[in-house]
């Protein structure tokens, strides 16, 4: 793993400029194999898959914004109760994802966007799951790019709502 920033893709020196930027103490690393699922990058760093905070975009119907839920690797959005705080929801395809977002779908970052064609960032949301780890892990921009943080440091980093939309175990 390295933690230079010279001659990576523009997704990640973006995020490691929003990182630097709000004085986040830990660079983003560059991984030596991609980590383009939950389970690749906690089997990358050697984490649970619970402490991988995963992007997980959909795109809102009455708009077409678009709403990103970071929550943990080992669990799954429920559009119903994600649906309560934004409305209406449908599912975003590869394009999708990367213009609103400004990055590829194994790498979106919960910080450091770059929507395309006058696209207005995200709504964010941070699933409540998360704070049951001290450290997680978010992608940076890129499927080999991480960053560590605590879930408090997410909170702060992206000033997201905190809430719970995870599906219910049966």
């Amino acid at each position: 793993m390295q933690n230079e920033t010279e001659n990576r893709p523009e997704g990640f020196v973006r995020v490691s400029q929003a990182l630097s930027g709000k004085g986040h103490p830990h660079a983003p690393l560059w991984l030596e194999v991609a980590a383009r699922t939950s389970q690749e990058a906690a089997d990358a760093l050697g984490v649970s898959l619970g402490q991988i905070a995963k992007s997980v975009v959909f795109k809102r119907k009455s708009d077409d914004a678009a709403v990103l839920v970071i929550t943990s690797g080992d669990q799954r959005v429920d559009e119903a109760k994600l649906k309560s705080h934004t409305g209406p929801l449908g599912r975003a395809d590869a394009d999708y994802v990367k213009a609103r977002t400004g990055f590829s779908i194994g790498g979106v970052s919960p910080l450091g966007f770059a929507p395309v064609d006058g696209h207005a960032a995200p709504l964010l949301f941070v699933d409540r799951e998360l704070f049951r780890f001290d450290t997680i892990w978010a992608a940076a921009g890129h499927p080999n790019g991480v960053f560590k943080m605590t879930p408090a440091e997410l909170e702060q980093l992206t000033g997201a709502p905190v809430i719970d939309v995870v599906q219910v175990s049966e």
